[in-house]
């Protein structure tokens, strides 16, 4: 059977991941797989390793992180991205520390802040044991190929729902669902996936077809639209002014360059000291850097020497850099 010969791979290959029970101990706590399951949502796991131990080091558990004040978690979470995550990370610390625990069944971690589909089921199959489809980016991928489904996953999501079904075991389901999860991201990767190594080739479509990379095919890409912005640079004695950007919305709560809206046009502006292009998921930002003589609004002044910690998302620490960056090549 399939499963068996997938789950024995696992036993012998399973990565040692700071978030991962091996096949065999004990479940992982719920607290460390659903942290570890947001940090990792679009980002890889090579970035999220070190993050996510600093992070337990200092909220080991999800009371302490209840109890956290909003603007350290966002300073903490500063250059993973996808900031809204962090915002729903303690929305959903603060509700588990008031039921006491973490719900067990997908239902019920559904109702949780921030806890789709996808992550409920991951903390129900890792952290409880319970059956669960698990589906993520790699997992849709193995599955496409297993079965040989050549159009793009957004288009055959409800079949390969099913097909994951028809797949998954009653029992060892934490096992099952990393086992998956590796076997995408290490055997049926991407690009040049390695077939000779996967158990469960001799079942594969996509290997038996030759050209495993055809599967599944490429979302089709629609055009990404440009936004543009405006990032105020007021400096005094060492120091910059920085704000911080309304709890709503994108970089919601995370320290930044003060600045207006982002608007659909271009405009043009005087003393533009730098220029970042930065993408997000769904439009490229143009965002100037201008310098400007005063300060308004809420916000606080950070030495430049220590402008590291203020926990800056990775756009405005980009803003940054184009400022300083040429003045310290001009003072070399």
């Amino acid at each position: 059977m399939a499963a068996n010969r997938l789950l024995q791979h696992y036993v012998d290959n399973a990565r040692r991941l700071p978030w991962r029970a091996m096949p065999g101990e004990t479940p992982a706590e719920p607290y460390r797989v659903w942290l570890s399951e947001v940090m990792l949502q679009q980002t890889t796991v090579a970035a999220v390793s070190p993050r996510f131990e600093r992070f337990l080091r200092r909220w080991p558990t999800v009371d302490a992180l209840a109890a956290a004040r909003d603007e350290d978690v966002l300073s903490e979470w500063a250059g993973l991205g996808y900031y809204a995550r962090a915002r729903n990370l303690i929305a959903c610390a603060r509700e588990v520390a008031a039921r006491g625990a973490f719900p067990t069944t997908e239902n019920e971690l559904r109702k949780l802040p921030g806890i789709g589909a996808y992550t409920a089921a991951a903390i129900a199959a890792i952290a409880f044991g319970r059956r669960a489809l698990v589906m993520d980016t790699n997992v849709e991928r193995v599955v496409s190929r297993l079965n040989g489904i050549e159009i793009p996953v957004a288009e055959s999501r409800v079949r390969l729902r099913e097909l994951l079904d028809g797949m998954t075991p009653a029992e060892h389901a934490g096992d099952f669902a990393q086992a998956m999860m590796d076997l995408g991201s290490t055997i049926c990767r991407p690009r040049a996936p390695l077939c000779g190594g996967c158990p469960l080739s001799s079942d594969c479509v996509a290997c038996a077809s030759g050209e495993p990379e055809r599967y599944p095919a490429p979302k089709r890409k629609a055009l990404r639209p440009v936004r543009y912005g405006v990032a105020r640079w007021i400096e005094r004695n060492g120091c910059i002014w920085l704000v911080r950007r309304p709890a709503k919305g994108i970089l919601g709560g995370m320290a930044a360059l003060p600045g207006p809206e982002w608007t659909d046009e271009p405009e043009s502006h005087p003393q533009v000291v730098g220029h970042v292009t930065h993408v997000f998921t769904h439009f490229r930002l143009e965002l100037d850097v201008v310098a400007a003589a005063k300060p308004s609004g809420e916000g606080w002044w950070q030495s430049l020497d220590t402008l590291a910690d203020a926990g800056l998302p990775t756009l405005y620490r980009r803003a940054a850099e184009a400022v300083l960056l040429p003045r310290r090549a001009l003072a070399a």
